[in-house]
């Protein structure tokens, strides 16, 4: 697996939305990703190959049906080369401090 296709397949936020998806409830067939999504399912189609070929997004069969799941190892490895773990924590609180003013700006 190569970084360069891992930051590739996540550049395009049609990809990232299906990985949010997966996230949110992983095991979804073609037709549930599909679901409304303003792309086509040959478009669907083609960027579950680039978040597989990425290997984001591994595959099961159950007889006719094809799931897809989350793999967020390649993600998990990205920030482990440019995230030490001393910095997690202070990122970490920075990365509360940002959601609780985006919460209280919301209001």
């Amino acid at each position: 697996m190569s970084m360069d296709a891992v930051f590739r397949a996540l550049a395009d936020p049609a990809r990232r939305r299906l990985l949010d998806r997966l996230r949110a409830r992983n095991g979804q067939t073609l037709g549930e990703l599909c679901e409304g999504e303003s792309m086509t399912r040959q478009a669907v189609t083609k960027h579950l190959a680039v978040l597989e070929a990425a290997n984001l997004v591994a595959t099961e069969r159950r007889g006719r049906e094809k799931r897809h799941y989350l793999n967020p190892l390649p993600i998990q490895e990205i920030a482990e080369r440019w995230i030490g773990r001393y910095e997690r924590a202070r990122l970490a609180a920075l990365t509360e401090l940002k959601r609780t003013l985006e919460e209280t700006r919301d209001e």
